[in-house]
This record gives C-alpha cells, sequence and structure tokens, in this order.
C-alpha cells in the first residue's frame, strides 16, 4: 500500500477502492499528493490516460474532507467545454459519494443553470477562462470565490503560447487578489519540450513549485504505412483498416475531414466526424458513438487530441503526417490501453510524407517534443483588460488604470511608456472618454465591443471570420468561414457528412439558413485550417538525410520508399545548416535553398531574401526549401549565400520595416492599438524576429556542391 494512500480521508480511500478498485496510488497520484499537500504550485505531465487527472483531484478532495472546507475551494480550468462536459462525469464519480459538489459554468450551459442559491456555492467549479471573466463581474456570486483554494489547469500546453493564456494568468492573478493569498495552481500537461519553462510561466514563482512528469511507460506499438497516391485507393485502404474496429482517423484540417466524411460516407459503419466547426449536438453524438458494442469510427481533428475520453480504441489513423511531435503523442496515446500494444496506421499520398512521418517517430523515440514559447508583448489582451477594468468600475484616473492593469504579472515586461500611449491613442480615436481627470468607456468602444452587454470583452478570440449555419426551426448545424459563405451564398455544402443548401445570408449577424439537400458534393474550406510543420521535425528530416537511413526498424517495403524520398533531397546535407543547389536548364537558372527549419522560419527568410535580392527575383518557400528564380545568370547559387549571409549581419530593429503588417482582423482588439506598436507585437509574437535571428545566426551556409562550410562570422 502506498505511502499516501494510507493518509487519505476514509470517504476518498472508500471512492477509490470501490469505484476504481484503487489499493494503492500510481507513481504520478504519489508523487502529485505530496507535492500538492506541502502547498507548492504542480505542473504534472503524463501520457494520456496516465492518471493525471485524478493526481490533481486527489490532493484536493482530501484536503476539503479533512477540514471541512466550505464554498467554491477549488476551480477546474479547462480550454474546452466539451472537456469540461467530459471531465464533469468523472468528478462527481469521486465526489458525490463524498458529499462534495460539483457545477460547471461555460456557454453551452442554459443561463438559468449558470450560478447557485446564495450560500450554496459547489466545492468544485469547472470552467473556461472567458466564463470565469464572466462569472468575475457577477458581484454577488464572485465572492463565493473567497475561499478558492486551488485552481486545477487541464491541458496547460493549449494556453501556454496563445493569448488565451495571457488571460488565463490575469484571471489566476485576480483570484489571488479575491482570496487575499497565492492560491495553489495545479497545471495537467501533455509532454513539452520544457517543462521548467513552462511551470515557471505558470506559477509566476510566487513560492515553491514542483515539476511531476512521469514519462509513458515503455510499450508495444505498431505501426503500419501505407503510401498510396490514388486518392481513391488510399479510402479504400482507410476502409479495410477502421473495418469493425473502434477507430480515431486524425486529419489535419476541418477542411480534409469534410472532404474524407463525403468520401467515406456509406462505407463504413457507423461513421462520425468531429471538428471544431461542427455543432455540440453533433459532436457530442460523435463522442457517444464509442459506446456502441458493434465499433465506430470517427474521422477527427485535434478536438479529439484533447483529454476527452473515447475509451478504449482499436486502431489510431493518421492521414497524412501530424504537424507536431506534441500531436503525434497525444494521438498515439488514444491507443493502445489495458495492455494491448498501440496500433497506429498511417495513410500517406508520397515518399515525402512517409519521410515525415518516420521524422515524427524518431524524435519521439529520443524523446524530443517542441517547446512552448508565451507571449512577449500581448498589448491585445492589455487593451481588453484595460477595457474590462473601466466595464466593471464605470470611470478611473488614467493613472489607477493603467497601473491596477499593468499590475498583473503577464504585463511585467511590457515598457513603462507603452500603456500611456495605449490610453492616449483610446482616447484619441473615443474607445475612451474623458471626463475631468478620469476616464470611461467611450462610444467607439461601445459600438466595437457593446454588444449583449459588452460580452465581446470576455473572450480574445476573434470570431468575425465565422458564420452560424442553422436550420429553419432554429437548430444550429455550424460554422461557415465568412470566406466561403462570400463565395457560395447560394450554393450548396457538405457539413458534418450531411448535405445542406444555403437559402438565406444575413451579413449583419453573421447568419446563413440552411436546408437539407440530398447528396451535396462541394468542397468546403475554413481559413487558417493547415499550419506546416513544426521546426523540431522539419530538422530531424535534415538529420535522416544526413545519415541516409532512419533509426527504425523499418520493413523492406518502407525502406525503399524512405531511399526514393531521400533520393529526391541532394547529397551533401549535413545535420544542420543552410544549403544552396544551383540548378542550370533550357528554362534557365534556378536556385533551391534546403532550409529544413518549418514554413514560419522559411517565410521570414524568404521575405528577407526577396528585399536583397531585388523585385526581379522570384522567391517561394514551403517547410523545407526556398526556391529561387531569376537570381541572375552566372554565379546565382554565390549570390543567394551572399544575400543569407547579409541576412544574418543584420540588426532587428533593420528588418522591421522590411515585414509587411498582416490583417489586423486576426487580434480582437487590433483596431485599439496604435499602428507602431501593433507593428511592434507583431514583430514579436508573430514573425518572432528574435527567436528567428538566434537561430539563423547561429546556421552554416554553403553551396552545393564543392565550397566548404564556415561558420557564418568566419565568412
Amino acid at each position: 500500500m502506498s505511502s499516501a494512500f494510507s493518509t487519505l480521508h476514509e470517504s476518498l480511500q472508500q471512492v477509490l477502492a470501490q469505484r476504481l478498485y484503487w489499493t494503492e496510488l500510481r507513481e504520478v497520484q504519489e508523487r502529485a499528493y505530496t507535492a500538492t499537500a506541502a502547498g507548492k504550485d504542480v505542473l504534472i505531465i503524463a501520457p494520456t490516460a496516465g492518471g493525471k487527472s485524478e493526481a490533481a483531484l486527489i490532493p484536493v478532495m482530501d484536503d476539503i474532507l479533512k477540514h471541512g472546507r466550505m464554498g467554491v475551494v477549488c476551480l477546474y480550468i479547462s480550454p474546452l467545454k466539451a472537456l469540461i462536459n467530459d471531465q464533469e462525469d468523472r468528478f462527481r464519480e469521486f465526489c458525490v459519494p463524498t458529499s462534495l459538489t460539483v457545477m460547471k459554468w461555460h456557454g453551452d450551459v442554459p443561463k438559468g443553470d449558470r450560478g447557485w442559491k446564495e450560500g450554496e456555492p459547489p466545492h468544485f467549479l469547472m470552467i473556461t477562462p472567458e466564463s470565469l471573466e464572466v462569472l468575475l463581474q457577477e458581484k454577488e456570486l464572485s465572492r463565493d470565490l473567497r475561499n478558492v483554494r486551488t485552481v486545477i489547469i487541464d491541458e496547460l500546453h493549449a494556453f501556454v503560447e496563445s493569448e488565451r493564456g495571457v488571460q488565463l494568468k490575469v484571471l489566476l492573478d485576480q483570484l489571488d487578489r479575491i482570496t487575499k493569498h497565492p492560491v495553489q495552481r495545479v497545471g495537467l500537461s501533455a509532454t513539452t519540450g520544457n517543462p521548467e519553462e513552462v511551470l515557471r510561466w505558470m506559477s509566476d514563482d510566487r513560492h515553491g513549485s514542483e515539476l511531476v512528469a512521469i514519462p509513458a511507460p515503455p510499450r508495444d506499438k505498431q505501426f503500419r504505412f501505407i503510401v498510396e497516391e490514388d486518392e481513391e485507393k488510399r479510402i479504400d485502404a482507410l476502409v479495410e483498416i477502421v473495418k469493425r474496429r473502434k477507430a480515431l482517423v486524425f486529419v489535419n484540417s476541418r477542411s480534409i475531414a469534410e472532404r474524407l466524411m463525403r468520401s467515406a460516407s456509406g462505407r463504413i459503419r457507423n461513421l462520425h466526424i468531429h471538428h471544431s466547426s461542427l455543432s455540440l449536438a453533433t459532436r457530442k453524438e460523435s463522442e457517444d458513438a464509442f459506446t456502441s458494442p458493434d465499433g465506430a469510427c470517427i474521422i477527427c481533428t485535434s478536438t479529439l487530441e484533447l483529454g476527452i475520453d473515447i475509451g478504449d480504441l482499436d486502431v489510431v489513423v493518421q492521414v497524412g503526417p501530424p504537424n507536431s511531435v506534441s500531436s503525434f503523442l497525444q494521438r498515439l496515446g488514444r491507443s493502445g490501453r489495458r495492455d494491448k500494444a498501440a496500433y497506429v496506421a498511417w495513410i500517406l499520398k508520397d515518399p515525402t510524407e512517409f519521410l515525415c512521418s518516420v521524422a515524427i517517430i524518431e524524435c519521439a523515440m529520443k524523446k524530443e517534443v517542441e517547446p512552448l514559447t508565451p507571449l512577449k508583448k500581448p498589448y491585445n489582451v492589455f487593451v481588453q483588460q484595460l477595457c474590462l477594468y473601466l466595464f466593471r468600475n464605470a470611470r478611473a484616473s488614467r493613472r489607477q488604470l493603467v497601473t491596477s492593469v499593468l499590475s498583473h504579472s503577464a504585463f511585467a515586461d511590457i515598457k513603462p511608456e507603452v500603456p500611456d500611449r495605449i490610453v492616449t491613442y483610446l482616447i484619441d480615436q473615443g474607445f475612451l472618454t474623458p471626463d475631468g481627470e478620469m476616464v470611461m468607456l467611450g462610444e467607439t468602444a461601445e459600438k466595437e465591443f457593446g454588444r449583449s452587454n459588452w460580452k465581446d470583452l470576455y473572450s480574445t478570440i476573434s470570431g468575425g471570420g465565422e458564420y452560424r449555419a442553422v436550420t429553419t426551426d432554429g437548430e444550429v448545424v455550424g460554422k461557415l468561414d465568412a470566406r466561403f459563405v462570400n463565395s457560395q451564398k447560394d450554393g450548396e455544402l457538405s457539413l458534418g457528412g450531411l448535405g445542406w443548401s444555403i437559402v438565406k445570408c444575413d451579413e449583419d449577424h453573421n447568419l446563413v439558413v440552411v436546408v437539407p439537400s440530398g447528396s451535396a458534393t462541394s468542397g468546403i474550406f475554413w481559413t487558417g485550417g493547415e499550419s506546416g510543420y513544426s521546426p523540431l521535425i522539419c530538422r530531424q528530416v535534415q538529420a535522416i538525410r544526413a545519415r541516409g537511413e532512419s533509426l527504425l526498424p523499418l520493413a523492406d517495403a518502407d525502406k525503399e520508399i524512405l531511399c526514393t524520398a531521400i533520393s529526391r533531397i541532394p547529397e551533401g546535407l549535413r545535420e544542420t545548416g543552410l544549403f544552396i543547389h544551383e540548378d542550370k536548364s533550357e528554362r534557365g537558372v534556378s536556385v533551391t535553398l534546403y532550409s529544413s527549419n518549418g514554413i514560419q522560419f522559411n517565410r521570414l527568410l524568404t521575405l528577407l531574401l526577396q528585399k536583397q535580392l531585388g523585385s526581379k527575383a522570384l522567391v517561394r518557400y514551403n517547410d523545407f526549401v526556398i526556391r529561387i528564380l531569376r537570381a541572375g545568370k552566372e554565379g546565382a547559387g554565390e549570390r543567394v549565400a551572399t544575400a543569407v549571409r547579409e541576412v544574418q549581419g543584420m540588426d532587428p530593429e533593420e528588418i522591421r520595416p522590411l515585414l509587411p503588417l498582416p490583417p489586423s482582423e486576426g487580434w480582437k482588439f487590433a483596431r485599439a492599438i496604435p499602428e507602431s506598436l501593433f507593428r511592434e507585437m507583431v514583430f514579436s509574437d508573430h514573425y518572432r524576429v528574435e527567436e528567428f535571428m538566434v537561430s539563423l545566426g547561429d546556421m552554416t551556409v554553403g553551396i552545393l556542391p564543392g565550397l566548404p562550410l564556415r561558420p557564418p562570422r568566419e565568412l
């Protein structure tokens, strides 16, 4: 019997023994209990189905039961409403037998069910950051947060690199102020490449913190690779793999999911689809499908990567390689429970996709995962919090407004002069209105954010690019991309595996009315659906090319496919560095810069090379290469190499004016930010120029074949 189990409150021991048949805790729960009971902030990292939720819940329950604590004692914060719905049953299974109460609060919960009677708050409140922002505006209910002692943040990695993460950190600070003591923070996460940094980001070094990282135990894994250029044959292979099995079929975008659903419908029994633009009812129907004893298949995006419990699987199918090692590990963890071997079938369209898939598995084998990088200049969220402060307090002096918002740790790195520049701009543009020495929300703010009692202020997520699709009966079908709607106003579409015809478009309310159609075959798309491979994957591809083989024990047929992929890349590449290949043909001279650094790095390098090479050169890029046409007839390769070295020697401030500003619609509060500061924010957190320059500066540059490689600082 574990030492921690024997010390648990008797009621909790009984629940664990009777419901889970436990007589001791697993290692992750034992270590998490010790750290949490000591009052530390804790980051718990364990594989899917590794017991993270129980590891966070057990010490909190034990503390409540032993000390008879009342009120909202624990907040469970999740990035997904669906994850809250799923975890609610798990929490209740533990809590109800011990007379502890649980409540959920998010946008899909009926308004009448959001809240509690005076004096009857739940012990556990399950909520999203946006709904917590709403709750803090409720003066009566928010008082019941004074007794909060612990916040459990599920899927913490989903927050770190986003504006929602900045908002989350502000909310955590506000809880500390409401309770008048540092509320304990317990994060649950999948594997990350920099767990210690993520823990510091979550904890802010307010008091002791501890990392509880439990590696995935060794287990059998079975990989099957199908490489087929013909799409119909890939569908045939998918049908054969999932036949009479419980299967998750992962794809990399909503558009691909819908296309695959159309192609596979009628050929796979109990087939469902799951992605973020489908209605709650459709997603719930998909999640419930796995309760069928006859097998089920769900085509899904990353929405089913996170901790929603869909039970035991027979197979995970990956259609095309995932974009990150982290995603692969999440998806792999869905298979192979109950002592069964994890089974992942890869359906790929060409040898290049096979090479990328092998690179992903090699990274996972070496326990290399992408690091997470928090935002450095979150001006967008700073503006949101300025407006929220005035919404809560009606008016404030400029000094009081800035001091209050700037006191949050999420804004600690903002330079002292920036807040005053933002407030001055807000006044000039009418977002704020002066009232003597005070300021208050102005007409422009009310016009932009004041709809439905200022609900737009609660979220950093920009929702202007989507239309709700509803039936004539008012049933929500899902969400459609605005660009798609504008191109198909009177057309047909397939959404959620069903055909629909658009009969009315209401642009004022971002609404389209749809009716069922017989068999819509038109494609559907969402802006920003697909992204490139992570730099970690791309660099592993280059490492495989450099050594000429994989570290994996591949079958002979798979080795041949890998050799085909490798043969398409010139010899001479080392495991790191940039390599230039000049190709002369009847059509002229072209230059290929082999840069296995991912699409974001290569996009930025392409923009800068275009400036260096001039308007006559034509520069294009993908995850692995940058191609230059019209770089000159003689010495084109050397000219490109010189341009790369010139970029390596540039100062970040030289780069700033050379980069185009992306559309401001991607940032919800960008209209309320001065252009100079918007550019600074984009420069830092969209282009990530500082990280780019550090990476580029350390890279060798060489021409294939013949030119010796030298470090850039020696050139």
